[in-house]
């Protein structure tokens, strides 16, 4: 019973959950912030399921790619839709500006683990340099899904033609020259949902920035909050993954 005693003592003077023994080793931050990131992956799970469902109920085109036109009729071809690159117009390259895109998010992820691994060694300056960089991969992810945007609502050269015969540039929630208006939908309402989780991800990122550039977390004497902010920021960029496989590949 001494023993015990003790041993709950202990915990609660290392301030972990302040009666017991932290479940798994995990402060209370941790497991909480855990527990939202398993929310929001059953939030982005039943789009993606809701999507693959719509995509594969809808007819599909039959012909060679080469012949392929955007029709009302048929799922648009991806490699057909994201093919455009800035500074670059008229030029076909088929996914290849949302392979950087999902390069720049990934390397990100990667400045993001030295982060927390330069907290775990209680280095400022390495902690200030390495946010710093993962702060830049997500603005540039952003200007990029900002640009892909802008080009997807303004349309092709050549437009789409219309179930009564007029012809349509871009996309909207009610119209769309790539295909039928459900392709549109869901690509605002999907890559919307996971820009405003980059974009909420950059302002936590920016306050742990500062906060490390301050010294805030020398002064506590541990840099847990960048581990906590390191795991939202890995679920963003591995949702944009399974985003990127479902929307983009099929």
């Amino acid at each position: 019973m001494a023993t015990t005693t003790t041993s709950v003592e202990e915990t609660t003077k290392g301030g972990l959950w302040n009666g017991g023994v932290a479940p798994l080793k995990a402060s209370y931050g941790k497991l909480m912030m855990w527990f939202f990131l398993l929310s929001d992956a059953f939030t982005f799970s039943s789009l993606l399921i809701s999507y693959g469902m719509i995509r594969y109920a809808w007819p599909a085109y039959k012909g060679e790619a080469e012949d392929f036109v955007f029709s009302q009729e048929y799922w648009p071809i991806p490699e057909k839709v994201f093919d455009a690159v800035p500074l670059l117009h008229g030029v076909s390259l088929p996914l290849v500006f949302v392979g950087i895109m999902t390069f720049i998010l990934i390397l990100s992820s990667v400045t993001m683990v030295l982060a927390v691994e330069a907290g775990h060694r209680m280095d400022k300056k390495d902690v200030t340099k390495w946010m710093l960089w993962t702060l830049v991969g997500g603005v540039a992810f952003l200007g990029c899904q900002a640009w892909e945007w802008s080009h997807f609502i303004h349309g092709t050269d050549e437009g789409g033609m219309m179930p009564d015969g007029s012809i349509f540039y871009g996309a909207n929630l009610t119209q769309n020259q790539y295909g039928p208006p459900l392709f549109a939908d869901l690509f605002f309402f999907i890559t919307g949902f996971h820009g405003f989780h980059v974009f909420s991800g950059v302002m936590l990122n920016f306050l742990i920035f500062y906060q490390a550039t301050v010294g805030v977390f020398e002064r506590r004497g541990h840099y847990e909050m960048v581990e906590k902010v390191g795991l939202y920021w890995h679920f963003v960029d591995l949702v944009w993954v399974f985003v990127f496989t479902f929307f983009y590949l099929i």
